[in-house]
């Protein structure tokens, strides 16, 4: 069921809301449309054939355009953007795009990416059919935004899991030797249960590790995997806080682990 209280714009229209209520009119409409134009083949080739490619395109920007294709923005996610599937989805194919500004009823924005859903809605927005229309503003454009927190610590996530932190963990507790882990328990015992990991987080900040990444390292890493945006160093640092804490977690499991 519709939950109306969530498009309350849109049920304001009559003509969306007859849609809603009539939804296998146009099909069922263009079917008989294309079987009095063309007959069978018609029908065959004009609604079946074509309606099978429509979904398949769609469904590809929710698959391929999240495996193939480039990204220009930093969005949290894998979504990229994808000229052919933009040709074959009139637009849609720019899909990093979209994640960035999702608002945005412009989704190729550059003037090379062709959009042909924009061109139409510009044309429907002359003619007072459609208002309002979104565009991306200049900071999206110039790739100038700041990202909201929930993007950077999507991002953080995916450069802090490039990183083996079991490995990293093992190559410490080897570094530290049954004394340092001995040292190390003592530390987390005398800690909070759930502060463990971050207790350990400020071991190795204090022993300064050689095994551990360096902040700079990370930085480097996430310029190699991302996208450039404003918000690097801050995701950086929250991919350094997220990397540290793993490690803690597996360190503090090891050092149980060695005093039994």
């Amino acid at each position: 069921m519709t939950n109306f209280t969530r498009v309350a714009d849109f049920a304001r229209y009559p003509e969306l809301m007859w849609l809603h209520r009539y939804e296998l009119a146009p099909p069922f409409a263009l079917a008989i449309l294309c079987f009095a134009v063309a007959g069978w083949p018609g029908l065959i080739v004009g609604f079946f054939w074509s309606t099978v490619a429509v979904y398949h395109a769609t469904f590809c920007i929710n698959s391929v355009a999240h495996l193939v294709g480039r990204r220009r923005y930093v969005t949290g996610d894998d979504s990229r953007n994808n000229w052919l599937l933009a040709i074959v989805t009139m637009g849609e194919g720019w899909h990093n795009n979209h994640h960035a500004y999702q608002s945005s009823a412009r989704q190729g924005f550059r003037w090379w990416e062709y959009d042909p859903t924009f061109y139409l809605l510009k044309l429907l927005e002359r003619l007072g059919l459609v208002w309002n229309l979104k565009r991306p503003t200049v900071e999206v454009m110039q790739n100038e935004h700041r990202l909201g927190t929930r993007v950077i610590r999507r991002a953080a996530a995916q450069v802090a899991d490039s990183f083996n932190a079991e490995r990293i963990a093992a190559a410490v507790a080897a570094a530290l030797g049954k004394s340092g882990l001995a040292d190390l328990r003592a530390r987390l015992y005398q800690a909070k249960p759930f502060a463990a990991p971050l207790a350990a987080m400020d071991l190795f900040t204090e022993l300064n590790l050689p095994h551990v990444p360096s902040k700079a390292e990370i930085v480097g890493r996430a310029r190699q995997l991302l996208a450039n945006t404003p918000s690097m160093e801050d995701i950086a640092a929250k991919a350094h806080e997220l990397l540290l804490e793993a490690i803690g977690a597996r360190l503090a499991t090891l050092a149980a682990q060695s005093a039994n």
